[in-house]
């Protein structure tokens, strides 16, 4: 377990994932697709496709966390994937966070975020990007922001879902020792 009580006095136990979790997340991540803009995906994967992105992350080296309650109920999930495929930017990473929607602004979110951003810069990787949904979600854009993130760009009308345009915020945070020296 993650200790993130110098986050939060007050925070979620912060855990790594595991396989009893699935269904939880795939539930929360398929009511994030079908009603909000921070993924761009339009039809919620099954718990099965959802287990092999986790997998698929575990395997290759990536953190998986998940943010429970004291009755060990599941309260949302952050991971670390590749930023991009090419290897170039393998020492890059980028975040994603969900939390259950009754829960917001409890600071669960910022507890999973700034234990991702610790497990990131324990594992090596020197960059963490924040592709956010929707440039209205001033929320995930603040707590980025109070994570330490810069706002790098914003992409406008790059998706189309619910009807209307979406841009995508990017933001940037340098982990460990950045860019100070090579990475190896």
């Amino acid at each position: 377990m993650i200790d993130t009580s110098r986050l939060i006095p007050t925070a979620p136990a912060i855990r790594t994932v595991e396989p009893g979790d699935m269904p939880i997340i795939a539930a929360l991540y398929a009511e994030a697709v079908r009603t909000g803009t921070a993924s761009f995906e339009t039809e919620p994967p099954d718990e099965a496709e959802m287990t092999v992105r986790m997998t698929r992350l575990i395997s290759g080296g990536f953190p998986y966390l998940v943010a429970e309650d004291s009755a060990r109920e599941v309260l949302g999930y952050a991971y670390a994937g590749p930023y991009r495929t090419r290897p170039a930017y393998r020492w890059t990473v980028e975040n994603s966070v969900y939390v259950r929607p009754q829960t917001h602004g409890r600071g669960i979110g910022r507890a999973l975020l700034g234990a991702l951003v610790h497990e990131s810069e324990r594992r090596g990787f020197r960059q963490m990007v924040a592709v956010i949904g929707d440039s209205a979600n001033t929320a995930s854009i603040g707590l980025h922001a109070a994570l330490g993130f810069r706002l790098v760009g914003t992409l406008e009308a790059v998706g189309f879902k619910h009807g209307r345009w979406l841009d995508t915020v990017l933001m940037q945070r340098p982990l460990g020792e950045a860019a100070t020296r090579p990475p190896f």
